[in-house]
């Protein structure tokens, strides 16, 4: 296997795992499913499957849930790119979009830097809102 095909199918279980918890998956499952052409229908079943497993699980073992996930798709996304070369680039598209920032983020994590000589007094509050058109 090459491994551009098994560097994108990881990437795009992991990606795929962390959207199906967020108001975008709704616009994404449907572009997943058709990548898999005759087998869209019962693929979109399985997704919905995999989401509500995800849903259902409590926040602490959350982590297990996706990586269980991602266990489960990546797989399927591998074999699917690797019979299927145009594939790649619906997927990559799809992370283009949706996943834009590094992959070696995961969504939700925070990365701040602070450098000189920064002095705080008092209390600081950092805020942050997630636009969901730019997940």
């Amino acid at each position: 296997m090459e491994p551009e095909i098994t560097e994108i199918a990881t990437r795009g279980a992991t990606v795929l795992a962390g959207l199906m918890v967020t108001s975008a998956w709704e616009r994404v499952k449907p572009r997943v499913a058709a990548m898999f052409g005759r087998r869209a229908e019962s693929v979109s079943e399985e997704l919905d499957e995999t989401q509500a497993e995800l849903i259902a699980t409590p926040e602490d073992g959350r982590e297990v849930a996706a990586q269980s996930a991602q266990g489960e798709w990546e797989p399927k996304l591998r074999r699917l790119l690797a019979n299927d070369r145009t594939m790649v680039a619906e997927l990559q598209a799809i992370l283009d979009e949706f996943a834009p920032d590094r992959p070696d983020r995961a969504p939700g994590t925070v990365h701040n830097e602070i450098s000189g000589n920064a002095k705080i007094h008092g209390k600081v509050v950092q805020a942050h809102t997630i636009n969901s058109l730019n997940l």
